[in-house]
């Protein structure tokens, strides 16, 4: 079957290029691609085996966060293309460097514009996510089903990354904060944070950058177990739209619940 050919795919990508350099990386392995963003050899070389072998699986184009960030020009394929391929070969990276084990790998085929399998593989703990749109999410092998989160939001635990919202945000996000019963970071790695929140460790996520490779995996994930995941606005998420903020939740009465509280 070609979703469990693409986890094989993922998996061999950590055993060769990745779970090698883990706390290992050798001088000269890590670069700063730009201000604040690191990148490494296991995200470059990770990257090319995965899309060199993806195209055998679905001949369509890979849109990499390496190669993108090398030529923005590539996510054009998410709205032109009939099929398009969406890979993060590190999230995480930063993690990464610094030997933390929440980093993840990966992947999303998008189809007109809608994202239709995902895949999330998290090599330090071994777990494999895997959705395909109209048949559910599962967790190495087993049916995943978000339960409802609590009504009162004293009982909610979110996450909210605030390093890209602007101070007037930052401030609304800071005074809720007090509401709920934890908000924090994340992990600053959406492979993490999407399943924490697929899981039940997390009840809402709030995002404001919004790259494809980061959220298309995830987001297909959260749907198909039941969950929910909307612009601020309540529109929902689509690969190729750029816009900022995305409010992901356990279930549509949450979303309702945490967004006024967040957004005001």
């Amino acid at each position: 079957m070609w979703i469990d050919e693409v986890t094989g795919i993922l998996l061999e990508a950590a055993e060769v290029a990745i779970l090698p350099r883990f706390r290992a990386l050798a001088a000269g392995e890590v670069a700063e691609k730009s201000p604040g963003e690191v990148v490494t050899v296991a995200d470059r070389e990770a990257e090319e085996l995965i899309g060199r072998r993806l195209r055998g699986v679905v001949d369509a184009p890979v849109v990499g966060e390496e190669a993108a960030a090398e030529n923005p020009g590539l996510v054009t394929a998410l709205r032109e293309a009939p099929a398009a391929w969406l890979v993060d070969p590190l999230d995480g990276t930063s993690n990464f460097v610094a030997g933390r084990p929440e980093y993840a790998v990966m992947v999303a085929l998008v189809r007109g514009g809608e994202t239709v399998a995902a895949w999330i593989v998290r090599p330090a703990d071994g777990r494999v996510y895997v959705a395909e749109k109209g048949a559910g999410t599962w967790r190495d092998g087993i049916r995943v089903r978000r339960g409802p989160a609590p009504a009162d939001p004293a009982r909610l635990r979110g996450a909210a990354l605030t390093r890209f919202l602007d101070a007037r945000a930052r401030e609304r996000v800071e005074a809720a904060a007090p509401r709920f019963a934890a908000l924090g970071p994340g992990t600053t790695c959406a492979g993490v944070d999407y399943p924490r929140l697929l899981d039940g460790d997390q009840d809402f996520i709030l995002f404001q950058r919004t790259l494809p490779w980061d959220h298309a995996p995830g987001v297909l994930l959260l749907t198909e177990a039941g969950g929910v995941a909307r612009r601020p606005d309540g529109s929902p998420y689509r690969p190729a739209d750029p816009r900022p903020g995305l409010l992901n939740a356990a279930d549509q009465t949450c979303w309702n619940t945490v967004r006024p509280l967040l957004f005001g």
